[in-house]
């Protein structure tokens, strides 16, 4: 049986079972429609940001849509962003007025979310950022956006790290108190190993990481949190590659999870149009779970709240595949076996799901595996495969092929199903 990664702190049981999450990173950014590290990338200061603030009016946002279609999808779980870097909030904190109910929409953007992802069933959790380049209190460093403007970082060399700490702190509680249960808090990030001459970089000792841990775990009992924190967390979290096998930890494999996104970038960006394809995304999402891990896939919606057309395409894509193949995917882990060229090996107990990258010609062998399958059949439409263990000791000569001993041999159709991955389902024998 596949081995099982190390025990967390938090309820890891339904998450390595889930194996697929929505993430959504949202926000006034969408406006610049430029990426969510725009203020930064751009050097643009409070001033000119204001202007995506003072013109925020999602009227078309409906998170039941949302919901809806990450459902359908075959989604389990799914992250938003309470605060990004730029430190606008969509709850109404009452720590700062920079929020979505001082915006012209006026409303609470993260309270209609919640409900409805847990009207459709969803594990739900928060991303929230521990970097804020609006607080008048977060030190000017070398990745915040007034970095380069000398003046202004002579002007507020005083700020006050302690004051910002409370604030985070602050904030953290609430988004840990008023809103029900949570499953997951994905803190993003401490950079505490960048020198910028001029500046350090910022990590477990500037957030006080080990009390805001405690303080996560104390007001949500059971919640996961990732790594982003400077310590180790329940889940590590990859970022946009795929680890060469099961992410381990001093030699030990742990909980993981793979953060993707659809072209790039995280928030919306209208002009970047190297989109991945719908069958790149599923080879990634198989990818993932044999090895054990998990898919965060993420959208970035429009600042009138829609997510566009391109992301819908390939979301509903999944989710038709997702409707044939989820059982080699939920509940799955790696297997022990070894994969053919051009294959992946997923497994839940007794079922052995070969997931076919490229379409071989009539046959696909199995090695270890010529005694071991009482069964096989497609899965997209549960059609019997053939198998039989070709004879080590014949001759290979025109039509006749030589075996390899322990090897199962699968005999295919010449015609690839017509799902963008196919799948064979193997019966185990107990």
């Amino acid at each position: 049986m596949p081995s099982a990664p190390l025990s967390t702190t938090g309820d890891s049981s339904w998450f390595v079972h889930d194996r697929f999450g929505l993430f959504i990173h949202w926000g006034i950014y969408s406006a610049a429609a430029r990426h969510e590290w725009v203020k930064q990338r751009e050097r643009i200061p409070d001033e000119d940001y204001q202007a995506y603030f003072d013109h925020f009016y999602p009227d078309l946002y409906d998170p039941r849509e949302w919901a809806s279609l990450a459902r359908a999808a075959g989604m389990q779980y799914a992250v938003i962003t309470s605060k990004h870097h730029d430190g606008f909030c969509l709850w109404d904190s009452a720590l700062t007025d920079y929020k979505a109910t001082r915006t012209p929409w006026g409303k609470d953007l993260l309270r209609p979310w919640v409900a409805a992802f847990r009207a459709e069933g969803f594990k739900i959790g928060f991303y929230h950022s521990l970097i804020d380049w609006h607080h008048p209190q977060f030190p000017v460093d070398g990745l915040h956006p007034m970095r380069d403007d000398e003046a202004y970082r002579a002007a507020h060399a005083d700020r006050d790290m302690a004051q910002y700490r409370a604030y985070l702190h602050g904030q953290t509680a609430e988004l840990l108190t008023q809103f029900g249960k949570l499953d997951i808090m994905w803190f993003d990030f401490s950079y505490s190993n960048r020198d910028f001459g001029w500046s350090r970089g910022k990590g477990k000792a500037d957030w006080d990481s080990e009390t805001l841990l405690q303080m996560t775990r104390g007001l949500q009992p059971g919640i996961l949190v990732n790594d982003r924190l400077e310590l180790a967390g329940d889940i590590k979290t990859p970022e946009e590659y795929q680890p060469r096998g099961w992410m381990e930890v001093q030699g030990q494999r742990v909980v993981w999870e793979a953060c993707q996104t659809l072209n790039g970038s995280w928030g919306y960006y209208r002009d970047k149009l190297d989109w991945r394809s719908s069958e790149e995304i599923i080879r990634t999402l198989i990818d993932t779970v044999s090895k054990g891990g998990n898919l965060l896939l993420n959208v970035g919606p429009t600042a009138r709240g829609l997510i566009e057309p391109k992301a819908v395409d390939r979301l509903r894509d999944i989710g038709a595949w997702m409707r044939l193949h989820s059982r080699a995917i939920y509940g799955c882990t790696a297997s022990d076996f070894t994969p053919p060229p051009d294959c992946r090996l997923t497994q839940n107990g007794n079922r052995l799901y070969l997931h076919l990258f490229a379409w071989p010609y009539k046959h696909v062998h199995l090695d270890g595996l010529a005694d071991r399958v009482e069964y096989a059949q497609l899965l997209n439409d549960a059609s019997e495969i053939k198998r039989r263990v070709v004879d080590p000791h014949a001759q290979a000569q025109n039509t006749t092929m030589r075996g390899t001993p322990g090897t199962l041999t699968l005999e295919l159709p010449a015609e690839k199903p017509p799902v963008e991955v196919p799948v064979i389902e193997l019966f185990l024998k107990e």
